[in-house]
């Protein structure tokens, strides 16, 4: 269903590839000096031997200790090959599950990725961020910047997706750059006419939305009436709860009336540079229309087996309600279209094309603050993790001290 809905979105997408090759170039997108380690690797370290700390949480696991957050910080700070990746997600997952599972250090989170995408072991690093309550990888948005610009790099828009979605349930589209990067991964994905679970739909969905508000552009309105329509299909199809469940979305029904709210705010906008793109009306268009079908199909008497029924079950009837204004909001998407192309508000380049400019035009200027609050954050996570060595050393030489005090007393005793 979902490539149905997409597919006028696919003439003007090839149309932008053909036209502008310099899309597949791996330069544009994030400068190299974004994504250079040289900042990150010339902060001051210790080597270590990765088997003697391995050794020493095995020690420490088995005696029902917590391990510090500076020894896995080490432990992701010495890897050196693909091999020793697979084996530090076995102590990130150890130490997730550990008294001590909540002082992971964003640095540590950040090392982790950098190493994985050094090591060409990406898809570990996708792993555990879907899999964040396993192994409590919670990246900052530059982080997830790096990732989502390696899979853009290599034109992987799915697994882009994949990363801005775990963007969006964090909510962490503070940054400009992520946001233009999100957009363009959203959009290059959205016009490859991908199939989608409802899961998905949803995902994506959110994802537009959350991403689009962000943006007061026709980029941004454009998004969030593709999000709106994607959750309103949802909640159609599904009812509401399987829309807000586990998503930082509103809980307020209606996502079809948001998405024509979007297009009466456009319609009614005095400023001529505010526009939809036409084929995300068009997208919003077959999507009603495969709505409509659905509803005909559902009203036509037809029986349903025993797993359609479990599923109906969990629509209410105020989603009922909901589902019965399908018809309306078609009039009145056909009325606003109308009046969006009488009044110049139809944007002829896709989607697509408006996001590839969107990121050509911005993200150079985007980076430069990204840049020097990385700079401060790398200096900001060297001073704590000098504050925590020197605790170390500290509780270390009070342990030995004491050690030595206890054999001392035995000794005594022993003489006496």
């Amino acid at each position: 269903m979902a490539a149905f809905v997409v597919q006028r979105c696919l003439p003007a997408a090839v149309k932008v590839k053909c036209f502008s090759p310099s899309l597949t170039a791996r330069r544009w997108l994030l400068s190299a000096a974004y994504s250079d380690s040289k900042v990150w690797e010339a902060r001051g370290k210790e080597p270590h031997n990765m088997a003697v700390l391995a050794n020493l949480m095995d020690r420490t696991y088995e005696r029902k200790l917590p391990v510090s957050s500076l020894t896995i910080s080490r432990f992701v700070d010495s890897i050196s090959s693909r091999e020793e990746v697979d084996q530090t997600e076995y102590y990130l997952y150890k130490f997730r599950h550990s008294p001590n599972c909540w002082y992971l250090r964003d640095w540590t989170i950040h090392s982790w990725i950098r190493q994985c995408l050094k090591f060409e072991a990406r898809e570990k690093a996708l792993y555990t961020v879907k899999n964040k309550v396993q192994f409590g990888i919670f990246p900052d948005d530059f982080t997830f910047n790096l990732l989502i610009d390696s899979y853009i790099k290599d034109g992987d828009f799915k697994n882009a997706f994949s990363v801005v979605e775990e963007v969006m349930l964090q909510e962490a589209f503070d940054l400009p750059s992520t946001q233009i990067l999100s957009l363009y991964a959203l959009g290059h994905f959205l016009a490859a006419r991908p199939q989608l679970t409802v899961s998905e739909e949803r995902a994506l969905g959110a994802s537009l939305l959350a991403c689009g508000l962000r943006q007061d552009t026709t980029v941004g309105l454009s998004a969030q009436l593709l999000g709106n329509a994607l959750l309103g299909k949802v909640e159609t199809l599904k009812g509401i709860h399987a829309v807000f469940k586990g998503m930082p979305l509103s809980w307020a029904r209606g996502y079809l009336a948001q998405a024509l709210a979007v297009m009466e705010r456009v319609a009614a906008a005095g400023s001529g540079d505010i526009k939809l793109s036409k084929d995300t009306l068009d997208f919003v268009d077959d999507l009603l229309q495969e709505l409509s079908s659905t509803s005909e199909t559902d009203e036509s008497g037809e029986e349903s087996g025993g797993e359609d029924d479990k599923k109906e079950e969990e629509v209410d009837e105020d989603d009922l309600a909901e589902r019965a204004n399908l018809p309306q909001y078609v009039i009145r998407f056909q009325e606003l279209s109308s009046q969006l192309e009488s009044r110049g508000k139809v944007e002829p380049a896709s989607f697509q094309a408006l996001v590839t400019a969107l990121a050509q035009q911005n993200l150079a200027a985007a980076e430069k603050p990204d840049l020097e609050q990385y700079e401060s954050q790398v200096k900001d996570w060297e001073a704590e993790t000098r504050q925590l060595e020197l605790r170390e050393k500290e509780l270390r030489a009070k342990a030995e001290q004491e050690r030595q005090e206890r054999s001392a007393a035995k000794a005594a005793a022993k003489q006496a």
